[in-house]
């Protein structure tokens, strides 16, 4: 009987201590993130705006509308040694790089939303995408648009590069989305979140014509009238892009 009791009174002991558990790290993931986004409008910036505004967190915004000059300024004095857009506050820690704040924000707050699970087919995808935004998407993007700001479109090579070009990148999307709604697979995502940004500035640099690229088209169509994007819109840039870079002149 008293061995009984003893294993009754351990049982409930770790029965206790496992809800403390429980209870302890729901109060952490419920707790605000008091998020600070530093922000210049049409900069990669956009996207934590674009990812609270979809999750219904809590942020404060910072940024002198219409002057990339005084907003640097701002984002040189937290971050002196990379004065980047976004630069982020949370809490006492600063950080940089978009694709890095939004996996942190959402293993923090975003409670499942915006990721697949874990373990579901879509979750490759999604991480794939994820890194392909910056990795191979704006990357190779952004060298086409400075090499052919020095040569020249009309010398770019017959039948593009030899290496993989912005034209290829698009296609390779293009399949995928032939194949899947998102670039999380299924549902939307933060991988969409992070695949606008480059979608865009390659089209606004002039750097490759998309309309060869329906299914790009349509999800991009299809991601922009998410109210939560055009509340981003409408916070982040609401002149516009200000000191937009020159495009690349129509061949």
């Amino acid at each position: 009987m008293i061995k009984q009791l003893t294993f009754a009174a351990a049982a409930l002991v770790m029965m206790s201590m496992t809800a403390a558990s429980a209870a302890g790290s729901g109060s952490k993931a419920a707790a605000p993130l008091n998020l600070t986004i530093y922000h210049i409008e049409g900069r990669r910036s956009e996207r934590i705006v674009w990812l609270c505004e979809e999750l219904g967190l809590p942020y404060k915004l910072e940024y002198k509308r219409g002057d990339i000059a005084a907003s640097m300024k701002t984002i040189h004095e937290v971050s002196p040694l990379m004065p980047v857009a976004p630069t982020v506050r949370i809490g006492d820690q600063v950080m940089v790089e978009s694709g890095a704040i939004i996996e942190l924000i959402l293993a923090r707050a975003g409670n499942g939303r915006l990721e697949p699970a874990v373990n579901s087919p879509d979750y490759p995808y999604y991480l794939q995408w994820m890194h392909f935004a910056e990795g191979s998407f704006a990357a190779r993007a952004i060298a086409d648009y400075r090499v052919d700001m020095i040569q020249g479109k009309s010398k770019t090579p017959a039948g593009g590069y030899k290496l993989v070009d912005t034209e290829a990148v698009l296609a390779f999307m293009d399949d995928f989305l032939a194949k899947h709604a998102y670039f999380g697979g299924s549902a939307f995502s933060a991988a969409d979140i992070m695949m606008l940004f480059p979608t865009n500035l390659t089209e606004a640099f002039n750097v490759a014509d998309l309309s060869p690229y329906p299914h790009i088209i349509a999800w991009r169509t299809n991601v922009e009238a998410r109210p939560a994007y055009k509340k981003m819109l409408e916070v982040a840039r609401p002149d516009g892009v200000p000191g937009m870079p020159k495009p690349l002149p129509k061949t």
